[in-house]
């Protein structure tokens, strides 16, 4: 359910944000973080208007300066329950890793979607480019996503997941046709991607909003340093 904003002065607010929900392949990452009391640095804002570098620079400032968790759901989870569910499931998760460390009175959430949450919280629009915590989530989520692909990229080299992380570029489109899906995709959304051309598939990583409803029991983790 979705509430009343907390005033200022009387709350923790932790912005929560995902990564990856429009990808063919991988998993949905969430994060969620508190920004100290202090002035924000000018790269922390929304990760898509970062370069590769610019973002991880911003993450290692998170790291040392701020309260974060992460969460995410694996693509089998997303074809069994939908992206949706499998969201929602991530940013809980996100939730959960962050309040081992400090436990968040409010939550903004990016997005127009009302996911549900054991605390007080608002969905805000474009929320990544008009609240600070919802940005450094957003780079959490990033960083952390763009990181776990260019790992299993190792295992799965013929699919080049560490140049597009999972997204619907010809590239991917064309290993896909050579060599058949690997266990990192998402069958739902192959099937709805048929070619590069398929609006839902191509653009910019994050603004594509495959098939409905999802979920995964993953690992999570959140930190803190002051």
């Amino acid at each position: 359910m979705t509430r009343s904003a907390p005033t200022p002065a009387t709350s923790v607010i932790a912005g929560i944000d995902e990564a990856g929900r429009g990808a063919l392949a991988g998993p949905v990452v969430a994060g969620a973080c508190i920004l100290p009391k202090m002035h924000i640095p000018r790269f922390i804002r929304d990760s898509k208007q970062l370069t590769p570098e610019q973002r991880e620079e911003a993450f290692a400032w998170i790291e040392a300066k701020a309260t974060y968790g992460w969460g995410l759901s694996e693509a089998q989870d997303i074809d069994a329950e939908g992206i949706l569910t499998a969201t929602e499931r991530a940013m809980q998760r996100a939730v959960t890793m962050l309040e081992q460390t400090l436990r968040p009175t409010y939550l903004l959430i990016d997005g127009r979607d009302h996911f549900w949450f054991d605390y007080p919280h608002s969905s805000i629009i474009h929320g990544d480019a008009l609240e600070a915590c919802i940005a450094a989530a957003s780079i959490v989520a990033k960083v952390t996503r763009d990181r776990l692909m260019c790992r299993r990229a190792r295992v799965f080299r013929p699919y080049g997941f560490e140049i597009h992380k999972g997204y619907g570029t010809e590239e991917h489109f064309c290993a896909i046709k050579r060599f058949g899906p690997c266990v990192l995709h998402r069958h739902t959304f192959l099937r709805n991607a048929i070619t590069p051309a398929n609006s839902s598939a191509t653009g910019h990583p994050d603004s594509a909003r495959g098939p409905h409803d999802a979920r995964s029991p993953v690992s999570t983790t959140a930190k803190r340093r002051q």
